[in-house]
């Protein structure tokens, strides 16, 4: 494990120097002109994956130089040239643990890598007191989330998932139109979205292309099962092969499923049920890649009444294209969730239906009465100038006001939260990879045990009724890797 020599860090220093209190002169900000930040005043922040998405991660918490990007690191400097010539002074990394060994004056890190390593570098990090914004979902699989949620009290990290619609207004409506009670008690919510847009239940490629230039693809696979670069990997459609990835589920879940979860105050599922969709072939066998996700799935999640909602609620989530009908609540011209029905949540309450896009977007009410309330849209606009509703940037302020402040206790995707949520959502993922498990009987015929409901006990990550189920749990990582505990 990297050691670190300065537990404390530069963050304490930015929260605690004063200056002024050591007889150092100082010019006032004005002199230095409008928008001057000093130097002590910034963040050094540690960006690891540095393409696509993580590009937009690093802007973010740059924000026009408000924080200081003091290193790149990404194992394709294809991908990362972009975020290199942005800043040509940031330290460039190839592997995630060199940098963490040179950079301890880093005071933070965004993780914006394929699922199957967020949890490696996210907690390395948080082992020598690095803040950690981790893009959703936050890990690969669920006991993974479970390290992360309590190293982050242990450690006192300031923390952060990507799900930038968990800031917006529009989740906040719907938070307040439900605690004000004006549709009751929730039973039912549909989640639905029109990915995978990657390829899914595809066989494994077989054939060995030449790797890319500038590449390293020992570090890119990392902790998962050894494979050769293929480019059905990468770039993105890693996010197809549960190796690397997490599914449609995966990929949207932590966006479509956060709104009825932290409305709802939801815990642990209880119990799970799935079944997925399949590529038949020209004798119409079913294809059933065990390698790769499913071209679609359909999964039901039950938690139990909490305090904020006085029923059961099961949670159906469909993905591939496949949405719910519409209900009769809503009028057959009104889209359902996004503005193409897309992608959606509806949550059906005693005294009618609240819904929403994705991000939580264009929340709406469809009361039993007839009526129909719709949010100003001075309420789920992002009217801070900040992108994606200043999520990133929240917890930059965090960072710099420390663990246990109240901007830290404001953030609203902290691990706290986002470990749960991660975890009911990887539920999901267990069932439908649980679906085409098989036994064979004494009278030599198959059974599928894991096509039933799945009976989960959620404070020791198991499930009862089916011990096959349990590997999905935690992964077994290739040699020389180790999650560090």
């Amino acid at each position: 494990m990297i050691k670190n020599s300065n537990p404390n860090g530069r963050r304490s220093f930015i929260r605690k120097t004063s200056l002024a209190t050591i007889g150092i002169s100082i010019i006032p900000r004005h002199v230095m002109g409008k928008g001057f930040i000093a130097p002590s005043d910034k963040l050094n922040i540690a960006v690891i994956g540095a393409g696509g998405k993580g590009y937009s991660d690093m802007m973010n918490v740059w924000n026009n130089g408000t924080s200081n990007i003091a290193a790149i690191c990404d194992v394709d400097w294809n991908r990362a040239a972009n975020a290199f010539t942005q800043f040509p002074k940031a330290k460039q990394f190839k592997d995630y643990r060199k940098l963490l060994e040179d950079m301890n004056e880093i005071d933070a890190v965004t993780v914006s890598t394929p699922d199957h390593t967020h949890a490696v570098i996210t907690l390395a990090a948080m082992q020598l007191n690095k803040d950690v914004y981790v893009q959703k979902p936050l890990t690969h699989n669920i006991h993974e989330a479970r390290v992360l949620t309590e190293a982050a009290n242990k450690y006192q990290i300031v923390t952060q998932m990507g799900n930038q619609g968990a800031s917006g207004k529009g989740v906040q409506t719907m938070i307040d139109w439900f605690d004000s009670g004006i549709i009751g008690t929730v039973n039912q919510v549909d989640v639905w979205t029109n990915r995978p847009v990657w390829p899914q239940g595809i066989k494994t490629p077989t054939d060995k292309p030449s790797i890319l230039d500038n590449l390293d693809w020992d570090t890119w696979v990392g902790p998962a099962k050894w494979v050769d670069y293929h480019p059905l990997y990468h770039p993105f459609k890693w996010r197809g092969w549960w190796n690397f990835g997490t599914g449609a589920l995966g990929d949207m879940g932590c966006h479509l499923m956060d709104p009825p979860y932290r409305v709802l105050g939801l815990g642990y599922p209880t119990e799970v049920e799935s079944s997925v969709g399949s590529i038949f072939t020209q004798d119409w066998t079913p294809d059933y890649y065990p390698e790769s996700c499913p071209p679609s799935s359909r999964t039901q999640l039950k938690f139990e009444a909490t305090e904020k909602n006085l029923s059961f609620v099961k949670l159906n989530w469909t993905d591939g294209g496949l949405r719910p009908f519409h209900p009769d609540l809503i009028p057959a011209d009104h889209p359902i969730g996004d503005d193409d029905s897309s992608n959606g949540v509806i949550m059906i309450g005693e005294k009618g239906i609240m819904t929403c896009g994705t991000y939580g977007r264009k929340p709406k009410i469809y009361l039993n009465s007839g009526e129909l309330i719709l949010a100003e849209n001075k309420e789920t606009k992002e009217d801070n100038k900040l992108p994606e509703n200043g999520h990133h940037m929240q917890w930059v302020e965090a960072c710099k006001a420390g663990f246990g402040s109240e901007a830290h206790k404001a953030l609203t995707s902290s691990f706290d939260f986002a470990g749960p949520l991660t975890e009911s959502i990887l539920m999901g993922n267990l069932a439908i990879r649980s679906y085409n498990l098989r036994e064979e009987t004494n009278n030599n015929r198959f059974v599928y045990p894991g096509r039933k409901k799945l009976l989960w006990d959620g404070a020791n990550m198991k499930i009862t009724n089916f011990e096959a189920a349990n590997q999905f749990v935690r992964r077994k990582y290739r040699e020389g890797w180790t999650l560090g505990i």
